[in-house]
């Protein structure tokens, strides 16, 4: 070992040479900003386009790779980049593809927030936001200004399952660009990349990783997946020049998670649908929604799509109109086991109520009137669960 005249140089530039390799369970956490060239030609012969051509921590590290190759994996793509958090991915597909007098065409039942970003863009940058029906394939009517559909099946809550094959069919007709939020699915209800028809797939998903990826309720990340290397590339540049990166040590969280993701999914799946069943009787309730639920919308499209019969573990609930915003109110504060927050996906279960009326713009027959709550099922047993509801119900007699 190099010794100096001073120890603070020692201690500065201690050995710092990886250990011979050695077989973990867990791939060995990175963390880096600046990464070291070994030589110069090293330095000028990297190109962008290599993943493992390592130059700065933003660009990625073994680390990053490692999840974002095993997103891929899942969700049946080819390549993954990762963003902070699952709006950061959905805002970087738009910044990729949209221009000034590009349509964008978005579902009724839409992530809030996203829908939020693009009419910020619409004010702005003149980009145009159109709404379909997504249980209406005809409803989406592109045009020659038509750049991109974002999709999502389910709709995160009122969860009405799209005709995904008919709208992905027509946007592919007229050469638009299909992206499917695919935070519901999670790659494990259907595969995005491969509905079993000659050539029908969507070209990119996102993913918020905060969900069941993650599977803690307490790390933000998002991903974006496509199986296509152009559309790759241009959106590695986007997420290149956007400074867009992530946390070594929440990767590496996500990346311990994954190996339980299909088992937690499943439970939840199952533990949704024993709800499912006891919600459906209940007389408080003007209409349960899920698209396991033979009367809620897009429910055979998800028959069709979902050959594995999984779904989320979200359950949303309409309360007949007698039921005002007070009552809502005390059901909820009432509820023990069930905690007033946003997101899913995680151990605890959630609870959100929603005024529709805030919330869409077409007019929804399939949909009654009255005050939404979603429920989030977390890893609880059901009966608990399903007592937890009845008792907080019992507050509104």
């Amino acid at each position: 070992m190099t010794t100096h005249n001073h120890a603070q140089t020692d201690l500065i530039h201690a050995p710092r040479q990886a250990p011979q390799y050695i077989e973990t369970i867990q791939p060995p956490l990175f963390r880096a900003s600046t990464i070291i060239f070994k030589t110069t030609a090293h330095l000028f012969d990297r190109h962008w386009t290599d993943p493992y051509d390592y130059s700065y921590g933003t660009h990625g590290t073994p680390t990053t790779f490692t999840l974002a190759d095993n997103i891929a994996q899942i969700e049946g793509g080819k390549y993954c980049l990762l963003a902070p958090s699952g709006l950061s991915a959905i805002n970087l597909v738009n910044s990729a593809f949209l221009s000034s007098g590009d349509e964008v065409w978005v579902a009724d039942n839409i992530y809030g927030p996203n829908l939020e970003h693009l009419k910020n863009l619409q004010d702005r940058y003149g980009i145009q936001v159109k709404i379909y029906n997504p249980i209406d394939a005809n409803s989406f009517q592109p045009t020659e200004k038509s750049k991109l559909i974002w999709l999502e099946a389910a709709g995160s809550v009122t969860l009405e399952f799209p005709d995904l094959k008919n709208l992905v069919r027509k946007a592919q007709q007229a050469n638009v660009l299909t992206v499917l939020d695919n935070t519901w699915g999670a790659g494990l209800a259907f595969n995005a990349f491969d509905f079993s028809d000659e050539h029908l797939a969507v070209d990119i998903t996102v993913h918020a990783l905060t969900k069941y990826p993650s599977g803690g309720g307490d790390i933000l990340m998002g991903s974006v997946v496509t199986c296509d290397q152009q559309l790759h590339h241009k959106l590695y540049r986007m997420h290149a020049t956007q400074g867009i990166s992530v946390s070594g040590d929440d990767t590496a969280q996500i990346q311990r998670s994954l190996a339980h993701m299909s088992l937690r999914y499943e439970q939840q799946s199952k533990s949704a649908l024993a709800l499912l069943d006891w919600l459906k009787h209940q007389p408080q309730f003007t209409q349960v929604l899920h698209p396991a639920h033979p009367d809620s919308a897009g429910h055979s499209f998800w028959t069709e799509v979902c050959t594995t019969g999984k779904s989320a573990g979200l359950v949303s609930v309409i309360f007949k109109p007698e039921f005002d915003i007070t009552a809502i109110r005390k059901f909820c504060d009432s509820l023990n086991l069930f905690k007033l927050g946003f997101s899913w996906g995680g151990p605890v279960s959630l609870v959100m109520l929603y005024d529709l009326k805030q919330m869409r713009e077409l007019e929804n027959t399939h949909l009654q009137q009255g005050l939404l709550v979603r429920f989030c099922i977390g890893l609880e047993h059901p009966q608990d669960l399903i007592q937890d509801i009845q008792n907080a119900l019992k507050q509104l007699e």
